[in-house]
């Protein structure tokens, strides 16, 4: 395999499922810095979730850029598909980072995160179906009532007032949230010819970040010139996003569905444990039992996915 079809961003176009794996594993790690990393380029930023999104975007999307020349993993090959596969994969990131930033600032790093990852598996559960025309299998019925349980349930932890009109917006915006990002995984499930991993993340980032700026300069983008802001932003253009995107767009063409489950895992409950650690933040007992409940909801999803493809 040569330089052109590995890399650490464009990395591998075609992959076994043991790389797909690792791949995911650490898309899904990464991913749950980016909560708290945008959170605290906010507070010292003074930034508007906007302005943090499309920052997020629009520097993640360069250092991928710059990631692709330097291993020379640019092979783009333009036609009306792939433009249009571009477009809407940049359109559903910038309403997924804007609807989650924003349900960060009105509930909490950890529950936004939770609420966010745990609607995806039921979206996406009746979107198959209405693509499908067939209504789910019993296995994924009980599936997405028991995530719908434990989203109840998460609505009140974190210690946020479940009847409070901010707790109401920040639940809607999850699920906008959780929508943006069920669509992108429903939308790259069948890969155009001709366009690459690579090129769906650096151009689908950029794109998305493009896409916010009319909206996120009014708010205001400036930012102080100091190394510790400096360096968030870094971290979150690179970590979590560029190096998490084109993790996940690669591992995901050869993803198994275990390895897919570890994935939307383990974004949630590494921002939980950055959040309790770093930010001091609680769960209640409801919320630790919501969590839990749409862990199995995510397993029993899988062993659904499973059992309907025959592995």
């Amino acid at each position: 395999m040569s330089i052109r079809d590995s890399g650490v961003l464009p990395l591998a176009e075609s992959v076994s499922t043991s790389r797909s794996t690792v791949l995911l594993v650490t898309a899904g790690v990464l991913w749950g810095t980016g909560g708290l990393a945008g959170a605290m380029l906010s507070d010292r930023a003074a930034l508007d979730p906007l302005a943090v999104a499309a920052y997020r975007l629009l520097l993640g999307g360069g250092l991928a850029t710059i990631g692709c020349a330097v291993l020379g993993g640019f092979r783009y090959c333009w036609n009306v598909a792939a433009v249009l596969r571009v477009l809407a994969v940049g359109a559903l990131l910038a309403v997924f980072q804007v609807a989650y930033y924003l349900a960060v600032a009105a509930l909490s790093v950890s529950l936004a995160t939770l609420l966010t990852i745990g609607s995806v598996p039921v979206l996406v559960a009746f979107a198959s179906a209405i693509a499908d025309r067939a209504w789910p299998t019993s296995r994924v019925r009980l599936a997405v009532g028991v995530a719908l349980t434990g989203l109840v349930l998460l609505c009140g932890a974190g210690g946020t007032d479940p009847t409070s009109p901010q707790t109401g917006l920040g639940v809607v915006l999850t699920l906008c949230s959780g929508a943006g990002f069920a669509s992108m995984i429903l939308l790259t499930r069948q890969p155009v010819p001709g366009l690459p991993a690579s090129t769906v993340t650096t151009a689908g980032l950029l794109t998305g970040g493009l896409l916010l700026l009319p909206i996120a300069l009014p708010v205001g983008m400036a930012i102080p010139m100091t190394w510790p802001v400096l360096g968030i932003a870094g971290f979150l253009a690179a970590v979590p996003t560029a190096i998490a995107y084109g993790a996940y767009f690669t591992g995901s063409r050869g993803a198994t569905p275990i390895a897919s489950a570890l994935a939307v895992l383990l974004e949630p409950l590494t921002a939980a444990v950055l959040a309790v650690v770093l930010l001091g933040e609680r769960l209640t007992v409801g919320g630790i039992v919501g969590a839990a409940l749409l862990i199995l909801a995510l397993l029993l999803n899988n062993l659904a996915n499973r059992a309907g493809t025959g592995r």
